[in-house]
């Protein structure tokens, strides 16, 4: 569990996945990968963050024993379209962990996934597909491994629905109605980051296993127009969900 789990690993079964089928017996080495919820929450101020060099830029991370919290914004809050997912992901790779746990932020298309609800996406459709290379074809198929995701899903008290499709658009603004009224047709959920995490995750050799929260129905489902007001409001209000999932992963996985 703790050797370097580097670029080209390949999939394998990895350690975590081997000791929980058997039982979770010690800290597990885990990366969690979260944004706006997490810049408001108090649960992670006691934990030391330091910044991490890497070949693709700096990232920030806060890191408490086999556990680590990276903030995908940074600490001032870059806009989803400005993020340095590259130096993020590769981040967690030099600091040797092979399994993410990612929450991310998302509007529903679907009626029976309301805001505050918590998901899982199996798989996901990109405008803008991430790479660590401009130079290099990487010829290999996307996925989300979603390795941990059962053990999670039977921590939670709730159920977790489990298979999702995920769209990810550019950002920084909201779909348009037309565009929503296109991707419903393809997906259940919408936002703005995920997609680009799993790409490289993938390429460089780690599990993502995804979790969303609904924060909010997509732009003009319910007949209305989403506002960045709105939006903060519907973040707000999930916040005790986030502290509460968090809470139990940090318990599922001590």
């Amino acid at each position: 569990m703790d050797c370097f789990w580097g670029r080209g690993w390949g999939r394998g079964i990895s350690g975590v996945a081997q000791r929980l089928a058997g039982g979770i017996v010690g800290p597990v080495k885990i990366a969690f990968l979260s944004g706006t919820s997490i810049a408001n929450s108090s649960l992670f101020d006691d934990w030391p963050a330091r910044e991490i060099e890497t070949r693709h830029g700096k990232a920030i991370v806060r890191t408490r024993g086999e556990h680590l919290l990276l903030n995908r914004h940074g600490p001032h809050y870059l806009p989803p379209h400005a993020i340095n997912h590259r130096a993020n992901i590769q981040a967690l790779a030099d600091l040797g962990f092979r399994d993410v746990v990612a929450l991310n932020s998302v509007g529903s298309f679907q009626l029976d996934l309301p805001p505050g609800t918590i998901l899982s996406c199996g798989d996901y459709v990109s405008f803008r597909p991430a790479t660590f290379s401009d130079t290099e074809l990487h010829a290999q198929g996307p996925e989300i491994a979603n390795n941990l995701i059962r053990q999670i899903a039977a921590a939670l008290p709730y159920p977790l629905p489990e298979g999702k499709i995920y769209i990810q658009t550019p950002g920084p603004r909201f779909e348009t109605r037309a565009e929503v009224r296109i991707l419903r047709e393809w997906g259940d959920v919408v936002g703005m980051t995920a997609a680009s995490e799993a790409d490289l995750c993938r390429e460089i050799g780690l599990n993502y296993n995804s979790l969303c929260i609904v924060d909010n129905y997509a732009n003009g489902i319910l007949g209305t127009v989403l506002s960045p007001e709105s939006f903060a409001a519907l973040v707000r209000a999930n916040q005790e969900k986030v502290n509460d999932l968090f809470r139990r992963l940090l318990a599922l996985f001590a």
